[in-house]
């Protein structure tokens, strides 16, 4: 029987017929582990099947450091903490000082809710010489987050962060790859609907790897958020078969390729300014729909992308106080008295 990691390795090769394995192997004792986190069972059985989901999605963050029973277990506890603390559908702002590096000061502020007047309501307490010192605020491309660093803090240069670019480019990439899964489907299947009706058997085309078309796409999701230098040499076959298969999908992805290289290549503002141009103008020459659409977010948020190039900031100090704040509430195991915890939070990180 193949080890935990061994089913792993094969799954990033392109093997998925052994996630079946790994599902049956851990399915009763995760939904045992959200059965004890929720009352409803329900609840409990989409937790499950949501932790699965997760782990498939993100499994190439596996790097055998720990245990993958521990490591499964991990993101199960997350998910459920999510559903159980601090939530319920409640959303809260929070407000970081990033030059507090997730110790004491951190937290600037912690708002209910999202909408926009009811936290700046809250920020424009705070005195406005205060607020005229920050110099430099990051955040993602939500309308919202960009009225409130407007009002609140008006000397302050937007940063958005170049991850978040970076994700919705991506996110296109995987859009097209998804679009002609479901044409290849639909056409496979009309294959075998019209080959039963003649009494015959369909077979469809084996590459030379033993993918089918279907299984090709399937099986080119991990490879198209990596680098071709990161690539295993399955997965340049793979990758090769596919960009034969499917031009369009090659141009796109090597266009994210290229953001990407605009982010990490260059430091200068102007000199990116002008490559930034250049990407968009063969992106909008390039035509496919959901990669305009990307563009044109791009284009609205142009001047404050831009603004990362002057200190090269991002949102990573947030994102990981993020994860701070969730490891917090999962030593609670859970959130019953939310202003106790909030209490907590605000004596340890404020």
């Amino acid at each position: 029987m193949l080890s935990d990691d061994e089913l792993v390795e094969q799954i990033l090769l392109g093997n998925e017929n052994v996630a079946e394995e790994l599902i049956k192997r851990y399915y009763t004792s995760i939904l045992r582990y959200c059965r004890w986190h929720c009352s409803n069972l329900e609840k409990a059985e989409d937790l499950t099947q949501e932790t699965f989901l997760k782990l498939f999605k993100n499994l190439s963050g596996y790097k055998g450091k720990k245990k993958f029973k521990a490591y499964l277990y991990t993101i199960a506890n997350h998910l459920c903490i999510d559903e159980t603390a601090l939530s319920k559908g409640e959303l809260y702002t929070i407000l970081t000082n990033r030059d507090k590096h997730g110790r004491k000061g951190t937290i600037v502020a912690i708002v209910k809710g999202t909408k926009a007047e009811d936290v700046i309501n809250v920020l424009l307490k705070i005195d406005a010489d205060k607020r005229n010192q920050v110099k430099e605020i990051t955040l993602d491309m939500a309308g919202s987050m960009q009225k409130i660093a407007k009002r609140c803090f008006p000397g302050a240069m937007q940063v958005v962060d170049r991850f978040h670019v970076s994700k919705l480019v991506y996110e296109a990439v995987q859009d097209l790859r998804i679009a002609y899964r479901w044409q290849v489907m639909k056409d496979e299947n009309r294959k075998i609907k019209e080959a039963k009706a003649k009494g015959e058997s369909y077979e469809p085309k084996v590459f030379s790897n033993g993918d089918t078309l279907r299984q090709l796409l399937a099986r080119s999701r991990y490879l198209l958020f990596k680098a071709p230098d990161k690539w295993l040499q399955s997965q340049k076959v793979r990758a090769k078969l596919l960009f034969e298969q499917f031009p369009d999908i090659k141009s796109v992805y090597y266009y994210a390729l290229r953001l990407g290289k605009i982010f990490s290549d260059y430091t200068d503002k102007d000199v990116a300014r002008a490559k930034l141009a250049l990407w968009y103008n063969e992106i909008e020459e390039f035509g496919y729909d959901t990669f305009t659409t990307v563009a044109n977010s791009i284009e609205n948020h142009y001047e404050r992308i831009l603004n990362y190039f002057v200190n090269r900031s991002t949102n990573a100090a947030a994102e990981a106080f993020n994860a701070k704040i969730k490891a917090f509430r999962a030593s609670f195991r859970g959130v019953v008295d939310k202003r106790f915890f909030l209490y907590r939070l605000a004596k340890v990180y404020a």
